[in-house]
């Protein structure tokens, strides 16, 4: 099972794991990008980061974190933009739902987000729904 329920979602970020959920393709001037959200847990917190990143894997390579930036020119951390902070899982999670159109019945565990970006190549990077048929989210904080 890929996609976590709304326990395991909220027993991970207790736990102190994060969560991600991809978000699909994203455009920029000249560049083709994806995107996905993060729920990281801190000491005091749940923050919510957006990574955009520029589209440029492939099959064999797959590791969103090592993408470069998409809008590198606007001061986007390598690590991701804050979005949101909570003081407790619910809140942060709809939070991130708010501001990136994410749904709760998508969340993936730390890394799984690559299986997800890894289907979706696959399929031939499809614009306007997941390979399994989900529309993807219509709003991205900051696109």
């Amino acid at each position: 099972m890929r996609y976590l329920t709304e326990a395991f979602i909220i027993g991970a970020l207790k736990r102190g794991r994060p969560v991600e959920q991809f978000l699909g393709p994203v455009s920029a001037p000249r560049r083709l990008g994806v995107a996905y959200v993060e729920v990281r847990p801190t000491k005091a917190a749940y923050e919510v980061y957006i990574h955009t990143v520029e589209d440029v894997g492939h099959e064999r390579f797959l590791d969103l974190v090592e993408f470069p930036p998409l809008n590198a020119d606007e001061d986007e951390e390598e690590f991701g933009r804050l979005i949101a902070t909570a003081d407790d899982p619910s809140t942060a999670l709809a939070a991130a739902e708010e501001a990136t159109g994410a749904v709760r019945e998508r969340w993936v565990n730390e890394s799984l987000v690559q299986g997800e970006y890894g289907d979706f190549v696959r399929a031939g990077r499809p614009a306007e729904r997941s390979p399994d048929g989900h529309p993807w989210p219509s709003r991205l904080a900051g696109n």
